[in-house]
């Protein structure tokens, strides 16, 4: 198995001048789901090399078995700081695609052509999709074989706007992913904030927040073994 884990490479809440980027927890833990499976793990971002990392998601509160795991792990950490440019290895064929979130995806992945069709080729060929929390944010502008928006019509999630204005940034973002995800015609389902939620919805399997990050992992690698 070969799957992709598409990192953004944005670094800058809006015009804040505080810094974003991935959230640890949603890398990490989805990252040693894969990699416990059997797979090979292949990491790219819009612009290559060291994503940006979100720093509140390295806080001492914000530490699960999984960043611990990711800090110990230096072949990892070396992957990481070398992730391949989206656009070299984006049409290269991989049995599953995923999306940590953070919300720096919501500013670069979102826009970005290469995602865009990535996401589209992937839904369209049946190849597992995964999203979690923010990064459902990048099927904004992907549309389906009818050309229209590729989430209409199927059961979603994401970060949720409760969610985002307990974090104080519903006014900084480009747009909250439960808005966009409901403008779009998706079926928006949720569960408590903070907890464990994944929405299924044939090859795409999207979760709602860093608590959803190994589920919507497991619910991925789940569709790559044997019926």
């Amino acid at each position: 198995m070969k799957i992709l884990m598409v990192l953004t490479s944005h670094d800058t809440l809006g015009d804040t001048g505080k810094p974003t980027g991935f959230w640890l927890e949603e890398f990490a833990a989805p990252y040693y789901v894969f990699v416990d499976g059997g797979a090979d793990v292949v990491l790219a971002s819009p612009a290559g090399g060291a994503p940006p990392l979100d720093p509140a998601s390295d806080g001492d509160d914000a530490q699960t078995d999984a960043t611990r795991r990711f800090k110990a792990d230096t072949a990892a950490r070396q992957a990481l700081a070398n992730t391949h440019e989206l656009a070299a290895v984006s049409g290269q064929r991989f049995d599953a695609v995923f999306y940590p979130g953070g919300h720096g995806p919501l500013w670069d992945l979102a826009e970005n052509r290469d995602s865009i069709a990535l996401i589209e080729r992937s839904h369209a060929q049946g190849t597992p999709l995964g999203l979690v929390c923010h990064a459902p944010g990048v099927l904004r502008h992907a549309k389906n074989a009818s050309g229209g928006p590729l989430v209409h019509g199927l059961k979603v999630t994401g970060f949720t706007n409760s969610e985002e204005q307990a974090v104080g940034l519903s006014d900084v973002v480009p747009f909250r992913v439960e808005d966009m995800l409901t403008d779009n015609g998706g079926q928006f389902t949720r569960g408590k904030d903070w907890a464990s939620h994944v929405a299924i919805a044939g090859n795409l399997v999207t979760g709602q927040n860093p608590a959803s990050s190994a589920a919507a992992a497991r619910m991925l690698l789940s569709q790559l073994q044997p019926k």
